[in-house]
């Protein structure tokens, strides 16, 4: 660019002297300065333009390098923004695959409570109807022997003519009434007691066990009874002893029969009192004195959960302190 500037100015200065020698005579010395002025000015000018160009050109492409360094930037914050988003649906469908699974479990721990719960109604309706029967037959038995008692009995207060009483008959002096129509017995049957049939398997304790518990699953407590009783005759000093007399005791208070249940948690309670059961054997027996009738007892043995047994579960210890503000034992403490 500097070469090209000094070529035109020797150009320049050519022509001047050129146009100089020759028209010296038409022109003065003024007007070629300012000719030689303009020119330089034109000359300045067009060299700022070309320069001008340049600098706007490396700033242009310097602005070009910072708008695509921007533009990488972003594209990187988008394919990270990307990454994040993918990571959180992943975590959603997760959670929603969890949700469903959970879901599942509750329906049907919904529906095995429902039918438990029909076993439950069912059973209590049977002994309720049990009950029943027994009160009718007692009342049929307390009928049936009214009826006999105002019967009259066969002897000498039945009604006969003059002359057929003798004077011995009169004077009688017996304080027993003749019986003459009931024969006397000459044989009396007597029934032996069986024990019942064990229905325990030849087997290990903790097969019996298992075997025993089957019968609490289906629902059939009475046989659930007489198995666990047999098992705590059988094993009485084995682990699992404990556990098997707190489901005996069960049986009886499913089917409300709580004054049973009360003597087999008692019973619980005395001969294992460390067993894996005990706390809420312990929690039980005072439920069922309570519902029997004997309240201070019973709050006595809710109350002494958490002393005897601190280190409970949480369950245990909470339902305690449910069913001590149940039976307002706190009230009858004070």
């Amino acid at each position: 660019m500097f070469k090209k500037f000094i070529n035109i100015f020797i150009y320049i200065i050519s022509i001047f002297f050129i146009t100089f020698s020759a028209g010296s005579e038409e022109l003065n010395m003024r007007e070629i300065l300012e000719i030689i002025q303009k020119d330089l000015r034109t000359l300045e000018r067009a060299v700022y333009s070309e320069s001008f160009q340049k600098k706007t050109g490396a700033e242009t492409s310097l602005s070009n390098k910072e708008t695509e360094d921007v533009l990488t930037r972003h594209l990187l914050k988008l394919s990270e923004i990307e990454k994040q988003f993918q990571n959180l649906t992943n975590k959603f469908e997760e959670i929603n695959f969890k949700v469903d699974k959970l879901s599942s479990r509750l329906s049907k721990t919904q529906a095995d409570n429902q039918l438990r719960f029909q076993d439950l109604e069912n059973n209590s309706s049977l002994v309720k109807k049990n009950e029943i029967n027994e009160q009718n037959l007692l009342t049929n038995e307390n009928s049936e022997t009214n009826l006999a008692s105002k019967k009259i009995m066969p002897g000498t207060s039945q009604p006969q003519d003059l002359g057929t009483i003798s004077y011995k008959d009169m004077t009688d002096t017996s304080e027993t009434q003749a019986i003459k129509s009931v024969e006397t017995t000459k044989t009396v049957l007597t029934e032996n007691f069986i024990n019942e049939e064990k229905i325990l398997p030849d087997a290990s304790p903790l097969e019996q066990y298992e075997f025993a518990t089957s019968f609490l699953k289906v629902g059939d407590y009475n046989m659930a009874e007489r198995a666990f009783r047999e098992f705590v005759d059988t094993n009485p000093d084995n682990d699992l002893s404990g556990n098997a007399q707190y489901w005996y005791a069960e049986t009886f208070r499913i089917r409300q029969l709580y004054t049973d249940a009360a003597s087999a948690y008692l019973e619980g309670y005395q001969k294992y009192p460390k067993s894996e059961k005990a706390p809420i054997n312990l929690l039980k027996l005072g439920v069922s004195l309570v519902q029997i009738g004997e309240k201070d007892q019973g709050c006595l043995m809710i109350a002494g959960v958490k002393k005897q047994y601190p280190n409970a579960t949480q369950s245990v210890l909470q339902k305690a302190k449910y069913e001590e503000k149940k039976f307002e034992c706190n009230k009858e403490n004070s």
